[in-house]
């Protein structure tokens, strides 16, 4: 018999975790389209856009894409605090670990704020900007890695090498996402096709591709090949495979371009994120617990009765 240990007000906050996985990637999506429409100082002032909430007659789509991407931020900060409230209120019909969890959440969003702000008045430093992305992509696994644990009834234990070998997938995706930053904070790219100048970018980045693809691609191999549980993750681990080779497709045709298509690129840093809540998913499943639970023995009373040969 399988034993579920969800309950209502734990499947809501498992459904409203996984709206969140949709609003931070698109929240990463857009910051990486403010940056390649080169909109990042579009609102010159932080919080507000020209002094107000919603700016009128300075409206175009560079403000559109910074004030958008600041707006996104501010609904999943609410909705995270909301979460962590609830998660107190109705901590004794949800796992203890979940206050805790959704306090760190609301923490990582407000530094995520921080970083935001000081991307604005420091106009756009690479480091801050790369930073911000990598807490941008720590949340989207986080948020998609507690989806699983509040959807999810399983309480068994996964294979032994199972955990190790997608957390080093997933850290080697998020390492390829954060070196990409980098090269494309500093315009290394441009740079290097126009110029020859700051070219150990790009080398890096395209020469780290090839190790962290064939790692996601021998994780989800050793997974079919295992059969059992592991063989029955397969829409996961196939959207992990289809993922990395878009991923590699994207990341040839924008360098082909010669990175003059901004929907190529704004795609490439999608499917990244994309990658990143897939291989969290996966991260943190685990096999359903079966509990073997004793029959009870019914006695007939015609059992009973005396039998005469």
């Amino acid at each position: 018999m399988m034993l579920s240990a969800t309950t209502p007000m734990r499947r809501r906050l498992g459904r409203l975790t996984a709206h969140l996985v949709v609003a931070v990637i698109a929240l990463v999506v857009i910051g990486g389209a403010t940056r390649v429409m080169e909109a990042g100082l579009a609102c010159p002032d932080w919080p507000l856009c020209y002094g107000t909430f919603l700016p009128g007659r300075q409206m175009n789509l560079q403000v559109f894409l910074e004030w958008f991407h600041r707006l996104d931020a501010f609904v999943i900060g609410i909705a995270l605090v909301v979460m962590s409230v609830v998660s107190v209120v109705w901590r004794r019909s949800l796992p203890r670990w979940l206050p805790w969890m959704s306090g760190l959440l609301v923490l990582l969003v407000v530094l995520q704020g921080g970083l935001g702000a000081l991307t604005v008045l420091q106009l756009l430093p690479s480091g801050v900007v790369t930073a911000h992305l990598a807490l941008a992509l720590t949340l989207v696994a986080l948020l998609s890695g507690l989806t699983q644990r509040l959807l999810q009834s399983g309480e068994g234990q996964p294979p032994w090498w199972w955990r190790p070998l997608s957390a080093l997938a997933l850290v080697g995706v998020v390492s390829q996402c954060l070196l990409g930053a980098r090269m494309a904070t500093s315009w290394a790219a441009q740079r290097c096709l126009a110029g020859g100048e700051a070219c150990r970018w790009l080398v890096w980045h395209r020469s780290a591709a090839t190790p962290v693809a064939a790692l996601v691609l021998l994780f989800v191999v050793l997974a079919l090949l295992a059969g059992g549980w592991s063989r029955r993750q397969w829409p996961l681990l196939l959207s992990a495979v289809l993922l990395v080779a878009t991923q590699v497709s994207l990341g040839i045709t924008t360098l082909r371009l010669g990175l003059d298509q901004p929907l190529v690129t704004v795609a490439h840093q999608l499917v990244a994120a994309l990658l990143v809540g897939v291989l969290a998913a996966l991260l943190v499943r685990c096999p359903a617990f079966v509990a073997a639970v004793p029959c009870p023995v019914v006695l007939d009373d015609s059992s009973l009765e005396p039998c005469h040969g």
